[in-house]
């Protein structure tokens, strides 16, 4: 038996677009986009998503009854929280440059790279061999450390993944290990 776990990032709203390290509501574009993607979206027979704002209106956009799922929270960024990333080089830029080069660094007081990487990681091996299809939505970072987890690659290439607003990513779980699983091209289907 196999699980198809496919990764879905929460939409955008003012917070992402200023590039702030927190949780808020998504923009009129925002709701647009979503709800112009949710014909792509695979159907699943467990859905569920990050406890947060911008997940909830992304999933209530896309018309999906999603479960608030505390293991694919955003990643923790401590005192950085409510702070854009311009500020944050701006005023502590050896911690930035720290942070973004050291898996195991949590300058900021919250969870390190590492940690959040073994959190989803640990969520992915624990859903249940029936699972079936399960969509996530979540944040850019989970779905950063679900590819890295997935792949076995270093927890250096998180920070080598982008995650725009609303991309999907496909796993599949057989036998105890996770693959990668990309979409064809529109041409292909």
């Amino acid at each position: 038996m196999s699980i198809r776990l496919t990764l879905l990032c929460g939409g955008a709203g003012p917070t992402v677009r200023a590039a702030r390290f927190d949780d808020g509501p998504l923009d009129e574009r925002g709701v647009r986009e979503a709800r112009a993607a949710a014909d792509r979206i695979p159907a699943a027979s467990v859905c569920v998503r990050a406890p947060s704002l911008r997940c909830q209106q992304t999933a209530e956009a896309l018309g999906l009854t999603a479960v608030a799922e505390k293991a694919v929270r955003d990643l923790d960024v401590g005192t950085w929280r409510g702070r854009t990333l311009a500020e944050v080089a701006a005023d502590e830029p050896e911690a930035l440059a720290c942070w973004t080069t050291d898996p195991e660094a949590a300058p900021h007081g919250g969870e390190s790279v590492r940690q959040l990487c073994l959190r989803a990681g640990l969520w992915m091996d624990g859903l249940p061999q029936d699972a079936g299809r399960v969509l996530a939505l979540t944040e850019p970072a989970v779905v950063r450390a679900a590819v890295v987890h997935a792949l076995a690659a270093p927890v250096s290439a998180f920070w080598r993944i982008d995650v725009p607003p609303l991309a999907t990513i496909s796993l599949t779980r057989r036998s105890g290990r996770w693959n990668m699983r990309l979409s064809p091209s529109d041409t292909e289907r």
